[in-house]
């Protein structure tokens, strides 16, 4: 495989607290602890994040580790989420995976979409 893997000043991040939950996940479905962010058109802002656990990294992937986690996000989703940060927040409106993207000119207040 011929994936990067980011260097120290990483293109993305993936919180430890990120990375257990997808650890969690990942055991609990028995499958690898790689997580894919992609990017795809839609929502209502322009652009949606969207997560679900990967088989594989594909050769044009860029990942990351955490704590045993991968998160891997192909070049074309990693120039919309360069420097964002993936957490996974847990509060009273309940919890989910959530990026911070220095990018997005504005967002929704479902926190799932945004804009450049």
């Amino acid at each position: 495989m011929n994936h990067a893997i980011a260097p120290l000043e990483q293109d993305i991040i993936l919180t430890p607290n990120a990375a257990k939950r997808v650890a969690a996940i990942a055991g609990k479905q028995g499958k690898a602890a790689i997580l894919r962010l992609a990017v795809e058109g839609g929502g209502c802002s322009g652009f949606q994040y969207r997560f679900g656990l990967a088989d594989s990294i594909e050769a044009d992937d860029i990942a990351v580790q955490e704590s045993g986690v991968t998160l891997i996000v192909d070049e074309v989703s990693l120039d919309l989420v360069r420097g964002s940060a993936v957490d996974f927040v847990e509060s009273l409106g309940g919890s989910a995976f959530q990026v911070t993207n220095p990018n997005a000119a504005s967002g929704c207040g479902c926190g799932s979409s945004f804009s450049v």
